[in-house]
């Protein structure tokens, strides 16, 4: 166990930062999860929006792997690409 007031602290703060951090990492993945389910078009661009923004916001602080927002950014653009616009 830590002897040190600054290592207790250290102890602290990233289980604090930990948590902080699965928070975000779950929320966009169930983010994910929803837009690949959505079939219209004009919602899962709306989400898409969101969704990329959140990734990025995931790699900025090296949650994830900044190759992997954008493997998963091309995958979901290409999905949201496939989807039929509703015609009038």
């Amino acid at each position: 166990m830590a002897n040190h007031k600054s290592a207790k602290k250290a102890i602290r703060s990233s289980a604090k930062k930990r948590i902080q951090n699965r928070y975000q990492h779950v929320t966009t993945r169930n983010m994910v999860k929803k837009l690949r389910l959505t079939t219209d078009h004009a919602m899962a661009v709306e989400l898409f929006k969101t969704v990329s923004s959140a990734l990025d916001k995931l790699a900025k602080r090296n949650i994830i792997h900044k190759n992997k927002a954008s493997n998963n950014k091309s995958k979901l653009a290409k999905m949201v690409n496939r989807l039929q616009p509703a015609t009038a």
